[in-house]
């Protein structure tokens, strides 16, 4: 081969060589920075990570928001309506936050409570984020299957008589 040659093949695939390595540093930083949305169901089924940050989407609980007097502690409940998690908030929360509307705590799992250190509130009465109505759906399928299932499970009828040879 060409020296020429052999010198561009060289530079050519140690270019292409950092660009893999650029690369995979970056996917591999980029991975611990991803916080997944999961649903109270996911979350009670084991599906969020145990002790990794991730997002808690659902509806605010009716009569369960609870607040410290004489702190801006939260005690509030997320529903999906099939599953309820209990979450803990300190801070000031959005002004769209209330009984009835969608949201998105970001935190982590603390006991059977979730600790949230950020609360996202939708923007008006018709909106819910998509991964929300996604796991919402993903749920209420989960729940007809089941009842499917547990209705065609039904007892055989008892037979009047002997034995049938």
């Amino acid at each position: 081969m060409h020296p020429t040659r052999k010198r561009r093949l060289i530079i050519v695939l140690l270019m292409v060589a950092a660009a893999a390595v650029a690369i995979g540093l970056t996917v591999f930083a980029l991975q611990k920075n991803v916080t997944y949305l999961f649903s109270p169901t996911e979350v009670l089924n084991g599906k969020a990570p145990a002790h990794s940050p991730f997002r808690l989407g659902g509806v605010v609980k009716e009569h369960s928001i609870h607040r410290d007097p004489s702190s801006l502690k939260v005690d509030f409940v997320v529903t999906d309506r099939f599953h309820d998690m209990p979450v803990q908030y300190t801070g000031i929360l959005p002004d769209l936050f209330r009984v009835g509307q969608s949201v998105i705590a970001t935190g982590q799992m603390d006991g059977k409570h979730f600790k949230a250190t950020e609360i996202l509130a939708k923007h008006d009465s018709t909106y819910m984020p998509k991964e929300v109505a996604d796991a919402i759906k993903k749920a209420e399928a989960a729940g007809r299957a089941k009842n499917a299932e547990h209705k065609t499970a039904a007892p055989a009828a008892p037979t009047q008589g002997g034995d049938a040879h």
